[in-house]
């Protein structure tokens, strides 16, 4: 690896990046952090920071890299992969995330598996200890999709071997998330989210000046990739038309409460007040981040014909290293590996609380000293981590897969039971074993089958655990809701 005066500029500016984040771990590692700051945030956070915190967390690898790419290897047609994205995103915070807090202060309890349980305690067992197992173990392929999308970056950026990336910048995702828990990952997340805005600002700026400095023309650029890349529907028409609006829109599904990293955001905001100023957070920085992806997306496939880049989830990194002076570029890698550790960080919380507050202490009701309950936490933390490297460097599954499966496993299950509990009376303990037990197993027999080529097993698995859990509970009701209805 040669080192030049541009290189060292961008290795230096991510070193700064890097022992920020981290010094914000050590900060809040000194304080003494009792369980319901270490897993919420104990009502001291921000609206605004929490509205950053929530958006980078959800858009992660995958905005930077596996919708870029995604859309440099569509055209105009991937504007639906984002409007999916962008409408799941606005529906979440206008129409749930007062339910979710209003939910959290009236049952006082810190994460999804707990609430379910707490809303049917007829079966509150299974149904915490279900929630707690499945979505700790798809968080984990989550967590292992982040680390390959760092390992990934720093390889494109300066050739550091992909596995040596990984496993550095993975230790310093463990080591402030364990330190601080959820205070340090959204503090570390508000940094992180500003990053992202700016990158999507610059960049699409920058191809776009090139591209008028090379006197290209967009229009024909897009219609000679031939993939009907210069049309809004690809060229498409009848089912296939169907498929393809189906399997992109389906993203919005997994917006809809399911995901726990996201919705823990939404459950730490500590009044109405505080939940104003964090929708127009969000909102803007969607939009800016949304048109920016796209942008970049469309202006990239002109800019370098799809040879030019073996990898196309490698775009963005490649127009950086392109476009830009060296002291912008480093600030834009740096925002790049904002996104993933954001995410990274807030997946390895929800194994956290997955295993040491739902099953640990609310499943087989083992209490301990508030101290002891965080010792166990970042324990946890750090197992977590070493597990979602192991399964990161054992996958050649790009990063857009690997999310899109854990997308599936996850959010588009629980966005069921949310949406059911929180909207159909009826809905009863049985429907939401049912419901998480169908989308466990949907969720992997529909990736690896035929009809993932037809239609996403996000949309699939939502479709399916809809059907479940309505006719589950119809057929077994609570006994609660049978004594009401003969009384």
């Amino acid at each position: 690896m040669n080192l030049t005066a541009d290189s060292i500029i961008i290795y230096v500016e991510i070193a700064v990046y890097l022992l920020i984040v981290l010094g914000i771990g050590i900060y809040f590692s000194r304080k003494k952090l009792n369980s319901s700051e270490y897993f919420l945030g104990g009502d001291k956070l921000p609206g605004w920071v929490l509205a950053f915190s929530e958006r980078a967390t959800a858009e992660s690898a995958y905005m930077f890299l596996g919708a870029v790419g995604f859309i440099y290897l569509a055209g105009l047609s991937g504007i639906w992969l984002l409007s999916g994205m962008f409408f799941g995103v606005i529906f979440s915070w206008l129409f749930l995330s007062r339910r979710f807090i209003n939910e959290r202060k009236k049952y006082d309890v810190y994460t999804l598996p707990d609430y379910f349980a707490v809303k049917f305690p007829e079966h509150a067992t299974i149904i915490r200890l279900l929630s707690a197992i499945i979505m700790g173990a798809f968080s984990l392929f989550y967590i292992a999709g982040q680390f390959s999308g760092t390992g990934k970056t720093l390889y494109s950026i300066s050739g550091i071997d992909i596995t040596w990336g990984t496993i550095i910048v993975a230790i310093i995702v463990i080591a402030y998330a364990c330190m601080g828990g959820f205070m340090s990952v959204v503090w570390t997340d508000a940094v992180q989210s500003a990053l992202m805005v700016l990158a999507f600002i610059i960049v699409p700026i920058a191809a776009f000046m090139e591209i008028q400095q090379s006197d290209l023309s967009i229009s024909q650029s897009l219609a000679s990739m031939g993939n009907g890349a210069d049309q809004w529907f690809g060229g498409l028409s009848g089912l296939a038309l169907g498929a393809m609006l189906l399997t992109n829109f389906s993203w919005f599904f997994g917006f809809l409460g399911g995901q726990p990293q996201l919705s823990s955001r939404f459950m730490a905001i500590k009044s109405e007040k505080e939940l104003k100023t964090a929708k127009w957070v969000a909102f803007f920085w969607t939009i800016v981040v949304y048109i920016g992806a796209f942008l970049v997306g469309i202006l990239g496939s002109v800019l370098y014909k799809q040879d030019t880049i073996t990898d196309s989830e490698m775009i963005l990194p490649y127009m950086v290293s392109e476009l830009l002076p060296p002291w912008i570029a480093g600030i834009i890698f740096a925002a790049i590996l904002a996104a993933i550790m954001s995410t990274a960080s807030s997946q390895l919380l929800v194994v956290t609380t997955s295993i040491s507050e739902d099953i640990i202490h609310k499943t087989f009701g083992i209490k301990a000293k508030e101290s002891t309950i965080v010792k166990i936490s970042r324990i946890t933390v750090i197992i977590g981590g070493i597990l979602g490297i192991i399964i990161s460097l054992l996958s050649d599954s790009f990063v857009g897969g690997v999310v899109g499966f854990a997308w599936a496993g996850i959010g588009n299950t629980f966005s069921v039971v949310v949406l059911l509990t929180f909207f159909w009376k009826k809905t009863s303990g049985i429907g939401v074993i049912a419901t998480i037990i169908t989308g466990f197993f949907s969720a992997i027999i529909w990736t690896l089958s035929p009809l993932e080529a037809v239609v996403s097993a996000r949309a699939g698995t939502f479709f399916v655990c809809l059907i479940v859990g309505v006719v589950f509970s119809l057929v077994f009701p609570d006994k609660k809701a049978v004594q009401q209805a003969a009384s």
